[in-house]
């Protein structure tokens, strides 16, 4: 009966790969093993008497209310032309720097990131602004559609980010489920807060490590990275700087300082950022009738599909367990040689090549459930494995064939910029992005110091 979960796991990414939508695919083929199993008295039809029950608390998860409150603030912020001021005064800033456009690129990406959170309003506006400046100037077209793509998926890590948001709420319930299984009846659920403070020096170091490629090959390739080092910059920059740069920092303050300094969870945090934001287009005099009913319009298609996939997840997992899968896994990883070490290997090295064929939502839902409890009572440390996994979804958004990050820039990106180019442009900055996974692994405290320090622990 064990081995049946298994199956289970390969026709849901047969189905997935199929093109079928995520959520009906988990419910369904669920389903359809349960009732088949059922039938040969291989399954226990009791398992699925607690979906109401799973329904209800997943649509009373206060911790989940952040999703569509950072989803709504993402696409208002895309609305009030924050990137296109931030990444005109940025290029003006770094015109003394070899490589300046592509290096204010990245931090404009960065700000971005910490602003919205969401990968694919960052990878199009920055398409739409900066490809066609950055190959004007002479940047080499595989280095130019590489780095935007890497710039817009920083809001995978850098919080507050969606990805960390739902990899919260699934650590939680895999992390008091590992306790209980230890014999712990009070565990102290993982919280979306210190995913967030445990992402800011990884983060931070995949920015710095974007940065200094560029640099490297502004050094090294000046034909492929140009320099503007002596255009002249229009008087009033200090201003211009002011400008541009106060708003999205007031903003960044408002919702990473509250949960930083203890004074908001990220779901009260997310509901000042999304004030925040209406102000931003306010103050830029984007804000309409218009503009709003298309923003509500998004959030609610985002939201709606998001909330659908973790109603079919709660089927897949009730399914899974009651075939046996979990201890099926538990067996395979706990009896592999090398321990802890060998475990995570194959998690990440499978999460990895399935980042080519899924989005980081299947991942988050299908694998993780399966895997982390396991992890977990092996005794890897929650906030850490939290980090590993997002960073690793991370390259899931450049790997082609189906890298998201990749079909967004597709669809705005000038159509003399060759496929191939952009699939070409990504392979240094998913290198950079395992060689953090690499360091992370080698010196975890860089995960967690940080939350260790602001909790006392």
């Amino acid at each position: 009966m064990e081995w049946l979960s298994l199956l289970l796991f390969a026709f849901i990414f047969l189905f997935l790969l199929a093109g079928f939508p995520v959520a009906l695919t988990l419910a369904g083929v669920s389903l359809l093993f349960a009732l088949t199993a059922n039938f040969f008295g291989a399954f226990d039809m009791a398992f699925l008497q607690s979906i109401p029950n799973r329904i209800f608390d997943i649509m009373n998860n206060q911790t989940l209310i952040a999703v569509p409150l950072f989803v709504f603030m993402g696409i208002m912020l895309e609305k009030s032309k924050l990137a296109e001021d931030l990444l005109t005064t940025m290029d003006e800033v770094m015109r003394g720097i070899k490589g300046g456009l592509g290096i204010a690129v990245i931090i404009v990406g960065m700000l971005l990131a910490a602003s919205t959170g969401i990968v694919g309003a960052t990878v199009v506006t920055m398409g739409l602004l900066a490809l066609p400046t950055m190959l004007k100037q002479g940047y080499c077209p595989k280095l130019a559609s590489g780095t935007i793509c890497a710039a817009g998926t920083l809001g995978q890590i850098i919080p507050p980010s969606i990805v960390l948001i739902l990899l919260g709420d699934v650590l939680s319930s895999s992390y008091q489920q590992a306790q209980l299984n230890q014999g712990i009846f009070s565990p102290e659920p993982l919280s979306v807060g210190d995913l967030f403070i445990g992402a800011l020096l990884p983060g931070m170091l995949l920015v710095v490590l974007y940065m200094g490629y560029l640099f490297f090959q502004a050094m090294r390739h000046p034909e492929k990275v140009p320099n503007h080092l002596g255009t002249p910059v229009a008087p009033g920059l200090g201003k211009r700087v002011i400008k541009s740069l106060v708003p999205p920092l007031l903003l960044i303050l408002l919702v990473l300082g509250s949960i930083l300094g203890g004074f908001a969870t990220p779901t009260e945090a997310a509901s000042l950022g999304a004030l925040g934001a209406l102000f931003l287009a306010l103050f830029n005099q984007q804000l309409n009738l218009a503009t709003l009913q298309a923003v509500l319009q998004n959030t609610l298609k985002v939201t709606s599909m998001i909330f659908l996939i973790f109603i079919g997840a709660a089927f897949f997992s009730l399914v899974f367990r009651g075939l046996g899968g979990d201890d099926l896994m538990h067996d395979l990883l706990s009896d592999l040689p090398g321990g802890i070490f060998t475990a995570m290997l194959i998690v990440m090295a499978l999460m990895f090549i399935l980042g080519f064929f899924l989005d980081f939502i299947e991942i988050t839902y299908v694998v993780v459930p399966v895997v982390a409890p396991i992890l977990l009572m092996m005794g890897v440390d929650p906030i850490w494995l939290g980090i590993m996994i997002a960073i690793n979804l991370q390259t899931a958004f450049l790997t082609p064939p189906f890298g998201f990050a990749l079909f967004y820039l597709r669809g705005v990106a000038p159509p003399d910029l060759k496929t191939a180019d952009l699939y070409k442009g990504t392979a240094p900055f998913i290198a950079i992005q395992l060689s953090v996974l690499v360091i992370l692994a080698i010196w975890p405290e860089l995960v967690t110091w940080l939350p260790s320090v602001i909790y006392g622990d």
